[in-house]
């Protein structure tokens, strides 16, 4: 990011949406799975409870979801200091939340004292540190806050994205006596914010309701007050085929996350519409663990190997067969969808079981009578491939990968295994030989993943530093990825950035730590009768712009 002069000025006045013949007043359903376990946003680490504070809640700066660029929210300008460590946030005149209290730079201040308190252990802390320490945050005057960087932040103001502002007024007792963690986890009386609706009803196992926020900020182009729907509500039903259930009886309006098994029949019926949103950030992968026992510690670090099962593996089959089509093939973490960061320029493996057996050959492995492949020591090349047997996704993607594998006389025996063991199993004790994983990234900035790809982060799943244990030796090629992606977040050059992170995906596309699989689509339902209902890839990817959903 590039900071040319002695500051650079951001007056993007009031943010606007296009008005044509959007109708003002009704209600929009949402066939929703999960019911929220809190109303709070400093402890709310869940999906189903940060979409259901999406709509009440508004920040500083947004991310626009289709875009992938920063936006003004509640901020109405903002500058930048030449060094990239500054920045002074100037509110919009006259905002309110949604009680009718003014919202002042006081509740700015306060709420990110809230994220920063590690008493609080806020899920979003750990987003507000800049080089391991925390921003600092300054009232500079009832309309003014100043935010002071310990380091420049490549990412630059997509760190206010999703921190939403909360009311002083009605927080700060219970932070003062140490119980803040304890507000808001139910629908009781109090739950406030600067969203485009406010809470008006919850049923435990049944509804959400939501009403329309009378002090809401954004209006559209025609100066009309936003959001256009009178009531948004959500259905909860956990069963997501008792969700379609819904949606075909006409109960619900949106489905948000629709299967890929569903997409066909609910294109063939009347009055409902499939949005196919492209690929999704999620990018999912085979890990091979470089630290495990016996000979297969071996096969894993040899980058013949890993290149072979590249080749080995159809992913055009695995997108057919599992994703009904509605996938893509990945070969870096940085997916197709991601347009401001995708490289190009990464390797890419094509299915060929040829070369696959010929790497294989050329590494001095062989294959006996039976077509098992064997190494140069004479161990058969057998191994378990851990996945998610609650992930019926993967569970399909193991099984072509098993397969595909045997093909070229790799025996790798899918074993379905309870999530929690398995994070238990991979992450924690490192006693793994292979597993099928998926990561969703929540933000398109490449900095949102760096636990996956730095050397001590906690997904660095294939050469994962225990705790108590030494560090494990670094190829240089991983060293070299650890280097750039520390370095990527404090690089004040836009186009030095990009360099960095368009190396990182070659160094890894080119190295196989994972071998890439497939990225499934952004995939949801809505009846023909919902305008401005636009799915993205960032979440909540359905409702990031319900202020703009009207019924036609």
């Amino acid at each position: 990011m590039r900071f040319p002069r002695l500051f650079r000025v951001l007056s993007l006045g009031v943010l606007c949406v296009a008005a044509s013949a959007q109708k003002s007043g009704g209600v929009v359903t949402v066939a929703a799975g999960a019911e929220p376990k809190t109303f709070n946003p400093l402890i709310a680490a869940d999906q189903p409870s940060r979409d259901a504070i999406y709509p009440l809640s508004a920040d500083l700066i947004h991310l626009n979801r289709v875009t992938l660029k920063t936006e003004p929210a509640l901020a109405k300008d903002w500058t930048v200091s030449p060094d990239g460590k500054h920045y002074v946030v100037r509110l919009r005149e006259g905002l309110k939340f949604s009680d009718g209290s003014p919202l002042t730079a006081d509740d700015v201040v306060f709420t990110f004292q809230l994220h920063l308190d590690p008493k609080v252990n806020s899920t979003q802390r750990d987003t507000l540190l800049v080089d391991d320490k925390p921003i600092g945050v300054v009232r500079v005057s009832a309309d003014t806050v100043r935010f002071d960087f310990p380091a420049p932040y490549a990412p630059g103001e997509t760190i206010f994205d999703g921190v939403w502002i909360l009311p002083r007024a009605k927080l700060e007792k219970a932070y003062r006596e140490g119980h803040i963690g304890e507000a808001w986890n139910t629908a009781a009386a109090g739950v406030t914010g600067a969203g485009p609706f406010r809470l008006k009803q919850y049923l435990p196992g049944e509804r959400l309701v939501l009403e329309r926020n009378p002090f809401y900020w954004k209006k559209d182009s025609g100066g009309r007050s936003l959001p256009y729907l009178d009531r948004l509500e959500y259905s909860f039903a956990a069963d997501a085929n008792a969700q379609m259930l819904r949606l075909r009886a006409g109960e619900a309006d949106i489905l948000p996350r629709l299967r890929a098994d569903d997409a066909a029949a609910v294109a063939a019926l009347d009055g409902l519409r499939v949005h196919d949103g492209g690929p999704s950030l999620e990018y999912n992968f085979i890990a091979f663990n470089w630290n495990t026992t016996g000979p297969a510690r071996a096969w894993f670090r040899n980058l013949a190997f890993r290149r072979a099962v590249a080749h080995a593996i159809d992913r055009d089959a695995i997108v057919k067969l599992v994703y009904q089509s509605k996938a893509s093939p990945i070969w870096s973490h940085v997916t197709p969808g991601n347009r401001a960061w995708h490289s190009e320029k990464v390797t890419q493996y094509a299915h060929d079981p040829a070369r696959a057996s010929a790497l294989l050959r050329d590494a001095g492995f062989t294959r006996d009578a039976s077509g098992t492949l064997h190494d140069p020591e004479g161990h058969a090349v057998e191994f378990t491939l851990m996945v998610s047997a609650s992930n019926a996704a993967r569970r399909k993607m193991a099984t072509i990968v098993e397969e595909d594998l045997a093909a070229v006389g790799i025996r790798a025996h899918s074993t379905p295994t309870e999530f929690s063991s398995m994070v238990e199993s991979v992450l924690h004790a490192g006693k793994y030989e292979a597993a099928l994983w998926g990561v969703a990234g929540g933000d398109p900035d490449p900095s949102s993943d760096a636990n996956v790809w730095e050397a001590s982060g906690n997904l660095h799943m294939w050469n994962l530093r225990l705790k108590d244990q030494p560090a494990p030796k670094l190829e240089p090629w991983e060293a070299e990825v650890d280097r750039l992606v520390q370095a990527q977040a404090t690089i004040a050059s836009a186009s030095d950035r990009r360099a960095a992170i368009d190396k990182v995906q070659e160094l890894v596309s080119a190295n196989l730590p994972v071998v890439f699989l497939v990225s499934p689509h952004v995939l949801a339902a809505s009846r023909t009768a919902i305008g401005g209902f636009t799915p993205a890839i960032v979440e909540p990817v359905a409702l990031w712009n319900c202020e703009r959903w009207f019924r036609q």
